[in-house]
Parts: structure tokens; sequence; C-alpha cells
């Protein structure tokens, strides 16, 4: 079951402010996961912010090949810290990701 119209264009204003020039592909993954069933009790400017960190973590660097090394999510996470933030610079975000936030 997919969002709410209203909740779909408040994700969608969301991911153009966030996220100006990413790419089509990550845009519809993220609006996706946004969209998600756990994250539609937050609100839309944070679910956009959680899903982007999610699947740039995911996608973009090296997170799953640390986890499978052995290391522990919050270590894992600490390491492609600047990685994440590399992506994100790319993309125009206006938000980068600090070591102190709490996610997921």
């Amino acid at each position: 079951m997919s969002a709410p119209t209203g909740r779909r264009r408040a994700i969608a204003k969301a991911l153009t402010a966030l996220l100006p020039l990413a790419p089509y592909a990550d845009l519809e993954k993220i609006r996706a996961d946004a969209g998600s069933v756990h994250m539609k009790t937050l609100p839309p400017t944070i679910a956009v912010w959680l899903a982007t960190i999610a699947h740039v973590r995911h996608a973009h660097t090296d997170y799953e090949k640390l986890l499978a090394e052995g290391y522990d999510r919050d270590s894992a996470r600490f390491f492609v810290i600047d990685e994440t933030n590399a992506v994100l610079t790319r993309w125009r975000a206006t938000r980068l990701l600090d070591e102190d936030d709490e996610d997921e």
C-alpha cells in the first residue's frame, strides 16, 4: 500500500529540497523507502532524510562490505560517513551526515 497523495506530495517536496541534483534512479528508491509503511509515522522531511542516508550508505559506500567483514553497524556507519557525505555533496544536498546523528 502506498502513501496517501498528500504525503506523497510532501515527500516529493522534501526530496527536491534536500537533494536537488540526485540521479533519478536514486530519487525513486529514496522516494519509495520514505513512503513505506515503517516510515508513515514520521514527518516527511525526517522520512526522506532517513531513507536518503540508508540508501546512500547501502548503495554508494562500503557499508555492506564492512558488515560482511564483521564490523558492527555503528562502526561500519562511522567508517562510511565521509563516503556518504561525498555522495550527498555531489547531489548538492542541503544537509550532510554528522558523526553524532542518530539514524535508522
